[in-house]
């Protein structure tokens, strides 16, 4: 079972094998593949730093504490109908975001993050609702 906080469930939609150091995108890496091979993989829903965070590195500012992102994480909970504490499989948040989400929501409720102007979550948003699933890393 994966720990996951809100924002990093659309974090997951748009991930493209970037990131923010050759740590991070390892464990992001296995963590979107293990999730894309295996919808039925169990997630719970944290409250603050999750299994992701725990390979930011070490630069200068802990965006992971940032009182902007435990924000950003409630609003995306709240939009999908989710609750901290919650264990759900992958598929059935693919299920809440195909029920709750829609491609510009992420202008709104990401609108501070400095990932958004890729538009990979909103592609990530839309090929959910199109029954892909996560993409493929290339």
């Amino acid at each position: 079972m994966y720990k996951l906080r809100g924002h990093h469930l659309f974090c997951l939609l748009g991930y493209r094998g970037m990131g923010y150091s050759q740590e991070y995108v390892e464990n992001m890496t296995l963590l979107h593949q293990t999730l894309r091979s295996n919808p039925k993989t169990l997630i719970m829903l944290v409250k603050g730093p999750d299994q992701l965070c725990e390979k930011f590195p070490n630069s200068g500012e802990y965006h992971c504490q940032d009182d902007h992102i435990f924000e950003r994480d409630a609003v995306i909970l709240d939009k999908m109908n989710l609750t901290i504490g919650q264990i759900l499989r992958w598929e059935e948040i693919e299920s809440h975001i195909l029920k709750h989400v829609i491609p510009a929501d992420i202008q709104v409720v990401c609108e501070t993050c400095s990932w958004r102007s890729y538009g990979v979550c909103e592609e990530g948003i839309r090929e959910i609702h199109e029954g892909k699933g996560l993409r493929k890393i290339q």
